[in-house]
């Protein structure tokens, strides 16, 4: 097992890696909910440094444990609900464990079932380091119900589970966001760096969504990126890979393909019209760029996904 230098990683990729089992984790929707008290982690458990591609969520009942976000260690104990979402290295340790539920899911996931325009509903999962809070039993109480449900779902064999689990999450997003970030906007939270790291995620989702709805129609580069805020493109990139440890250009390049996969998912557009729409001159660029991405052309993808 490797451990220098991981690179991003879906849970799947993730536990192969860590060396645990990975017959609880479905990848076919990019959605996942375990009890870690399943999962068989040997406490005391110390994690290498990895680099999720997902968003998380840690429901902690009953355990103790910690996450290192670059230079952030934050404790987790019971009844704390920890987030965090794709980029920053990371690393996990666990000395308790009883129960404690973990939900990820991917923006592809978020933008499938239930809002293409996810990031407007819910802007704090645009946040980078977020340090878990210890909630009221009350509030813990009816969160549970709600995860508890999806997990229900989850291991279900129902064919409409994945749209019953994106109305329920749905529903925990805006429990919690009513909860912790009513007033949230990720632009005034932290340091000028971080401020810098969320305009350029805002402006990114933005403009995709543009794109996507004919409002724009040329693919920003690094420099647009750049200018919207004032700034030299290299001090730019800089900011983006010290802050996030992933480069622009990979923001930019996963960005597409989640969009692309939106459209090749939810839209009956040809492949020719979303080449045009994220702002690639010809097919075969756009065909070659999602599959060094994807290990699958659009058509295929398209096609198994209609399965």
């Amino acid at each position: 097992m490797k451990k220098d230098n991981p690179k991003a990683k879906s849970l799947y990729d993730l536990y192969l890696y860590l060396n645990l089992p990975v017959d609880l984790i479905q990848t076919s929707e990019g959605f996942a909910i375990l009890n870690l008290k399943d999962v068989g982690f040997e406490v005391p458990y110390q994690s290498p440094s990895f680099r999720p591609d997902y968003f998380s969520f840690l429901f902690i009942k009953d355990g103790i444990g910690k996450y290192t976000i670059d230079e952030h260690t934050f404790q987790a104990k019971p009844h704390s609900i920890y987030f965090t979402n794709p980029s920053n290295y990371r690393t996990f340790s666990w000395e308790k464990i009883e129960e404690i539920y973990l939900i990820t899911f991917d923006e592809t996931f978020l933008k499938k079932h239930i809002n293409k325009d996810i990031f407007q509903d819910f802007p704090f999962l645009l946040t980078e380091t977020i340090q878990p809070k210890i909630v009221t039993d009350d509030f813990y109480q009816s969160v549970e119900t709600i995860y508890l449900q999806i997990h229900q779902e989850y291991i279900s064999h129902s064919s409409s589970k994945y749209k019953i689990i994106g109305h329920l999450l749905a529903v925990l997003l805006y429990k919690i966001k009513e909860y912790f970030w009513e007033d949230y906007n990720p632009i005034y939270e932290g340091n000028r760096s971080s401020q810098i790291v969320k305009s350029f995620k805002q402006l990114l989702e933005k403009h995709y969504r543009d794109l996507s709805s004919d409002k724009a129609e040329t693919a920003f580069r690094v420099q647009d990126y750049a200018s919207a805020q004032n700034l030299n493109p290299n001090y730019l990139s800089n900011v983006i890979k010290t802050k996030t440890g992933k480069p622009i250009a990979v923001w930019i390049a996963d960005k597409t393909i989640a969009e692309a996969k939106s459209l090749l998912q939810n839209s009956t557009l040809s492949i020719k019209d979303i080449t045009y729409k994220l702002g690639f001159s010809e097919t075969a660029h756009f065909s070659n760029f999602f599959k060094k991405h994807t290990h699958t052309s659009p058509i295929q993808y398209r096609k198994t996904d209609l399965l």
